[in-house]
């Protein structure tokens, strides 16, 4: 996703985000360390998305 697609999104929507993002993390960790991970470039996708949505939701707790 791209940074502007979290700006659209609700503060609670971020949360349930960050939640399935830091899962889907979990989950390409677990297949890449058995060797089933045919694209290791999604982790690092994954990991990028989930400073994505920390970056938004930090900017948005500053301006409160």
């Amino acid at each position: 996703m791209k940074g502007n697609e979290f700006k659209t999104m609700t503060d609670v929507e971020l949360e349930t985000k960050l939640k399935d993002l830091k899962n889907e993390l979990f989950g390409l960790r677990f297949r890449h360390a058995s060797g089933q991970l045919e694209n290791p470039v999604s982790i690092r996708t994954c990991k990028r998305n989930i400073a994505r949505v920390n970056t938004e939701l930090r900017a948005r707790k500053g301006k409160a």
